[in-house]
Parts: C-alpha cells; structure tokens; sequence
C-alpha cells in the first residue's frame, strides 16, 4: 500500500506502508516555520483493490507537529495529566466518602422473626435479634451510626402517638439494647408521631374541619410539640446519642434542645430534619411503616401543610436560620438525590454540618434498574454516595450504607 500522507511547505511527503495519520509524517517537515497542517490528499490502492478512491482532508488550521511527527495541540494547561493515573486522581480527590459517612436506617418491628418490604428489595423489618446483628455487621465495615424506625402494632397507635414516649416501647428497648453491645456506635432516633398516630400523620390532627379546604382537620402544631418533647426525653433517658426530629413543626427544636437540657441531656444532640419537602419518593419507607395519612379519617390526605413545597428553595433558608437560632447541632434535607441543589445552598449558608436522606424511593428506582440490568448497581451508588459529598453533605443516610461500606472494604 503506498499513501500520500500530505504536504507541507509544498514538499510532497510519500512513505511505505504508511497508516492513516498524523504519525505517518515525515520529520522532513520540521525546521519550517509553518503553523498550520495543509490540505491532505490520500490514494489509496491495494492488490486486492477494486478500483480507486480519492478524498480530501480539510484544513487544521490550529494544528502543529511536534518533533517526534506526531500532531500537537499547543496547550500547556492540561487537566488530563491529574487523571492520567489512579494514584494521580487518587491524590487530587476533593472528596472522599467512607463508611465513617453514612447514617444505616434499619426498620424494626416487635414481632420475633424478619418481614420483607417488597417496594424496598433487601430490605426486612428486623427483630431486635435481627437488628442486633446487621448492626454488628455494619460496624464491623466502619459504619459508626444507625437510625431505627419502628413498625408500631396498630393497637399501640392513637392521635396523640403517646406510646411514642413509653419507656418500655419498642425503640427505648432497642437503644438500650444497642448501647449494651455495641456502646461506640452512635445511635440516632427519629422524633416524629406519624409511627405511632392512628391518622398517619407527624402530629396529632384536629378532630374537626378546621384544616385546608374545610375538609380535614389540622395538623396541630403546639400540640404535637408537647408529645416530641416527651418523645425525645424518653429515647435519650434509653441512651440515645442523636434525636433527629423530622416533623417539621415550627419550634419544635428550641423545645426539645430545652426539654433535653432541663433534664440534663446537655450532651445529646439534635439533627433538624430543616429541609424536608413533602416528596412523593417516600412511598416505599411509608409501606415499611405504615405511616401513610389514613383516607378514613378527617385527617388531611397530604403532609403539604408542614412539609416543604418542592418549588421552594429560598425557603429552606428560613428554616435553617430558624433551626441554627433554636440550638439545632447538625441540618438535614430531605430527599437527597433530587434536592441536591438545596444542600450546596445550606452548605454555602452555614457552618453547621449538613447531612443528607438518600429516601425509600430513590433506593427502591436504584435496585429496580440493577435488577432489570439497566444499571451498574454497585458503580451508580458509590457514585451517588460521591455527589451527595460533592453537593456538600457531610452525613448521609442511606439504606444502602452497609452494602456501600462492604463494597468500599473490597
């Protein structure tokens, strides 16, 4: 085969053998002044060949050759050369997720044997045995902090949710029961009512028609913060390390920094769950709990009046100015991965550590398309766990941490 590769300063260059490119050309091109590659006229011809083809290669204008003949983009700023290596980008990571991250949320339930949740594969509602366990699992990868959730018996439940503060319920039972094992695991509660209301709500709901429309009741706010306070108290008398309030009442954090406080809880901290928007990915977590507002009732069919609207974003300031100013210790949003615009906004507005709730129905699409085989399930997630860092999370809670960690030990 014989090629004409192209000229340059007039001088026609033909070589041997020569493959199509850059790298075929001569070094009799170098000593010249020119900056530019001119106009490439290829014939190519072979025994085999049926008959000839002729085409023309326009003009790079900006294009160089270097000494070695080979073609030269004349830029000294290269980004590539810290990628060139995993040591290199390794080295210049500006974040780094480990299983010291991430919050494990566990569902628990007062029944002695495990129960799946089929809208959250992997997922069980534990025993206490069972939760025991995963716990010891997960620590054992370096996870340090677990949340746990209660599936209440619907006996229990009632409109003002007060087995959320019996001390022999089912969460003040498991703390105990975690902090007796494992005392260096930081154990995180969920203070909210709607896993002990009967109306499936996160306060207690007016028994009148008081409420959007004329329809429902209200969620009432003083109120359902009387029975968080009370809430809050029992879990850390049991040794709660963290409360996290997710009802997003108004004040409802200076009153429990207050209820902890004059009970001498000074060292217990509260997680404001500040930004936590009424999203419909909490599908799957309320069939974990059966926590979802209850149609046969005058309870209001939605959590809009309380939880965020989606649309907003400045208001998630309001929230956190209010959060900080109550004596709140860490901020929360909620969801995660469709609201990470609103965690870089509270990471760029406060110096208090942000953490993140990558939801029940953000895991349940991530399991669904790697079960389907539409994604790389273990590559999506670690992936995900690096943008809710990169967004500016310091904590995230996830149900995927133990599989995440286990995947990072590898």
């Amino acid at each position: 085969m014989e090629c004409f590769v192209g000229a340059f300063n007039g001088v026609q260059v033909q070589r041997k053998n020569a493959s199509f490119g850059v790298g075929a050309i001569s070094k009799r091109w170098f000593g010249t002044t020119s900056s530019s590659i001119s106009p490439v006229k290829m014939t190519v011809s072979s025994d085999s060949a049926v008959g000839e083809r002729k085409f023309a290669k326009e003009q790079v204008s900006t294009l160089r050759v270097n000494e070695n003949g080979g073609i030269w983009v004349p830029q000294r700023a290269r980004p590539r050369r810290n990628r060139k290596s995993s040591g290199l980008r390794d080295m210049c990571a500006e974040n780094i997720v480990t299983p010291a991250n991430f919050i494990y949320p566990l569902f628990v339930h007062t029944k002695d044997y495990n129960e799946e949740i089929p809208s959250m594969p992997d997922c069980l509602r534990h025993s206490v045995e069972s939760a025991m366990k995963e716990i010891g699992e997960a620590r054992s990868l370096g996870v340090k902090s677990v949340i746990v959730f209660p599936k209440i018996p619907d006996e229990l439940k009632t409109n003002s949710a007060d087995e959320c503060y019996n001390p022999n319920g089912l969460v003040p039972r498991i703390i105990e029961e975690i902090k007796h094992k494992y005392p260096d695991m930081n154990v995180w509660t969920d203070v909210a009512l709607d896993p002990y209301s009967d109306q499936g709500h996160d306060g207690m709901v007016s028994q009148d028609s008081s409420g959007e429309d004329g329809k429902y009741g209200r969620v009432m706010n003083d109120e359902t913060i009387e029975q968080l306070c009370r809430q809050a108290v029992c879990q850390a008398r049991a040794g709660a390390d963290v409360v996290a309030p997710s009802d997003m009442m108004d004040g409802r954090v200076g009153a429990i920094r207050d209820a902890l406080d004059s009970h001498g809880f000074t060292n217990v901290s509260i997680v404001s769950y500040t930004a936590k928007y009424a999203s419909a990915y909490y599908g799957p977590f309320r069939d974990a709990l059966d926590s979802a507002p209850r149609e046969t009732s005058l309870a209001p069919r939605n959590k809009k009046t309380y939880q965020m609207n989606p649309a907003n974003s400045r208001e998630a300031l309001t929230e956190a100015a209010l959060d900080i100013a109550e004596g709140a210790d860490m901020l929360m949003v909620k969801p995660g991965l469709p609201y990470l615009d609103i965690v870089r906004l509270l990471r760029e507005n406060t110096h208090l550590p942000v953490s993140v709730y990558h939801v029940s129905g953000e895991y349940a699409m991530m399991k669904a398309a790697a079960q389907k085989g539409w994604l790389d399930e273990k590559e999506t997630v670690l992936e995900t766990m690096l943008c809710f860092k990169r967004a500016g999370a310091d904590a995230i809670l996830t149900y995927y941490a133990k599989q995440a960690a286990q995947w990072m030990n590898e």
